[in-house]
């Protein structure tokens, strides 16, 4: 069975640092025997002081955490999927960018996120990630060592029509990275996360930011697996229970996805419904 390696992180505002942390990362996992490893949202750079995070920000072509995960991945013999960078755009905007890197140092696919995070939560917190961040247009998916991996970002979780779409594609692990916020970890993290993997039939690989962040914040963690039956297979922990930056490790079998689609083919008898 191929094992995949979750790495939880507390990114903060310094990218060589968190390009650091990811490298070492890469080799616990490739220590380990994983065939991939999986890093949060926003891995390379942490900062709600946007004027701040702007002089680290660039073009993909140039971006530090990239080209440092790349060559990692290269030296390692290992893939990545690297959670997400905030990536430069011509119009002046940002992407909330993932990436995909084989075991070459390729990148073998790229999905900025769909759903932009615009809320006034009941805490105090207030979001608007479309004031500095273009969404994407397009679902992604694409062939791993751990079979078909279907992308989303976060604040995707909370829109089925894209889990639909990877559902109907026959992914057989989507990765959901992310940087959720506490009050909203702590209401709808494990039961998202779990609905997803069961509605898909599919893995659900999550790494997770954790803890207090260098600019202030602070994150939910709970870096989950999900099997497709809606198992929690792994949860690295969080702010209520003293969860770390760490790398942990699951198993994928192939089997089990079989079996759950076997029994329970809703894939297979889902119909269209006319809004």
């Amino acid at each position: 069975m191929p094992r995949a390696a979750l790495f939880q992180m507390t990114t903060g505002i310094d990218p060589q640092a968190n390009a650091d942390a990811i490298v070492n990362a890469a080799a616990q996992a490739r220590a380990g025997g994983a065939a991939m490893l999986f890093t949060p949202e926003m891995s390379g750079l942490l900062d709600r002081d946007r004027k701040r995070a702007r002089r680290s920000i660039r073009p993909e072509a140039q971006d530090l955490v990239l080209a440092a995960v790349c060559a990692a991945a290269q030296r390692e013999g290992i893939w990545v999927h690297l959670g997400s960078l905030a990536i430069a755009r011509d119009d002046g905007k940002w992407a909330n960018r993932a990436f995909v890197i084989d075991d070459h140092g390729e990148i073998r696919a790229r999905y900025d996120k769909l759903h932009m995070f615009d809320v006034d939560l009941a805490s105090g917190e207030s979001w608007r990630e479309s004031n500095a961040y273009t969404p994407g247009e397009e679902v992604v998916t694409v062939d791993t060592p751990l079979g078909r991996l279907g992308l989303a970002i976060c604040y995707d979780i909370r829109f089925p029509a894209l889990f639909e779409a990877l559902g109907a594609g026959k992914c057989d692990v989507i990765a959901i990275p992310a940087a959720f916020t506490v009050p909203t970890g702590r209401a709808h993290w494990h039961l998202l996360q779990r609905a997803r993997a069961v509605e898909s039939s599919a893995y659900v690989l999550s790494a997770a930011q954790v803890g207090r962040h260098d600019d202030g914040r602070e994150t939910y963690g709970h870096s989950l697996a999900v099997d497709p039956w809606g198992d929690v297979l792994l949860d690295m922990g969080g702010v209520d229970d003293g969860g770390t930056s760490d790398v942990a490790f699951v198993d994928i079998d192939p089997e089990r996805t079989q079996a759950v689609r076997a029994q329970l083919p809703s894939l297979a008898n889902r119909r269209h419904i006319a809004a």
